[in-house]
């Protein structure tokens, strides 16, 4: 259920456009937000690679648990992409200041991403709410 609460807010981080069309005073609210969305984005990339990892060694969920396993892994993708995306400067400033290439394919990655940010805030947002919903399903 952890999965999919933080990937919800991520993706509600991801795409102001969403909130502030539904609630108007939330500009204040992401105004705010707006100091540490490179933290916040750097936390939740390595949050969503440790939960790729962790669907990873736990391959064998795939046999019992398919749907939570498919859910868990398409989750985190989600989560450690939108994380990239938000915490991009950071991670470029703390990780990859030193080596130029690394750089130049993050940069390239970047460009590929950015246009879909939207569209991955919004299945962000769905998966996130599945997340929940199958953690009570599969768990209780």
């Amino acid at each position: 259920m952890t999965w999919g609460i933080t990937l919800i807010l991520l993706s509600i981080i991801a795409v102001p456009s969403l909130l502030l069309s539904k609630k108007p005073n939330a500009k204040e609210l992401l105004e705010k937000i707006e100091p540490y969305q490179g933290w916040i984005g750097l936390v939740f990339c390595f949050w969503g690679v440790w939960g790729i990892i962790s669907a990873v060694l736990n391959l064998g969920w795939l046999t019992t648990y398919p749907i939570w396993w498919i859910t868990l892994l398409a989750g985190n993708i989600i989560e450690a992409i939108l994380g990239f995306m938000l915490g991009f400067g950071l991670i470029n400033k703390l990780f990859l200041s030193k080596n130029e290439a690394a750089k130049e394919k993050a940069n390239q990655l970047r460009e590929k991403l950015a246009p879909k940010q939207g569209k991955l805030g919004i299945l962000g947002i769905i998966v996130g709410c599945w997340m929940i919903v199958a953690s009570f399903l599969f768990f209780i």
